[in-house]
């Protein structure tokens, strides 16, 4: 088997890629507003903070600029987009996490179990958050497809910079 017939197969699985980001279009004629609202008791702000930090991070922006766009703290932030379905706002390894189930099945206590993940209060605040908190389904519906894509942003950004990476021909001796 050659090169040619491994990418031959390798065309033929894959798939188009999902865009990781938090989009903001919804398609049902409510706003994503009114979605907020309908689930306010569920969400750590505001609707409208919600709906400001879910703009600011599907337009580019980090958890942290998007908190700040919103008015609100960061981890307040990165739960809204825990409840969005948003992955990655976990700021703990896998093991960690493991032992922050534990902690809250009552296997460790909290001192041990803060020392075990090395994690900042407010990390290990937020991955129990995370752990406690299923994302809320019709909140991940609303932000689905994107109004305005993250990845056109990295590729504004790479292209910004493009005269100062190496290719692969510049390895070559």
């Amino acid at each position: 088997m050659g090169l040619s017939d491994i990418a031959a197969e390798v065309e033929t699985t894959t798939t188009e890629q999902r865009p990781r980001c938090v989009p903001t279009v919804d398609d049902t004629g409510v706003s994503l507003r009114e979605r907020f609202e309908t689930h306010a008791d569920a969400l750590p702000c505001a609707p409208a903070e919600a709906e400001r930090v879910v703009e600011a991070h599907g337009s580019g922006t980090s958890i942290g600029a998007s908190a700040r766009a919103a008015g609100v703290a960061p981890v307040t932030a990165a739960k809204v987009l825990h409840c969005c379905g948003e992955a990655g706002v976990n700021p703990l390894a896998p093991e960690a996490r493991r032992i922050v189930r534990d902690w809250i099945d009552g296997h460790v206590s909290r001192a041990d179990a803060l020392e075990l993940t090395q994690a900042a209060p407010s990390e290990f605040a937020l991955a129990t958050y995370v752990e406690t908190h299923d994302p809320i389904d019709p909140l991940a519906e609303a932000v689905e497809g994107a109004l305005t894509d993250r990845s056109d942003a990295a590729v504004a950004k790479r292209d910004s910079l493009a005269e100062t990476m190496s290719s692969v021909t510049d390895l070559q001796f």
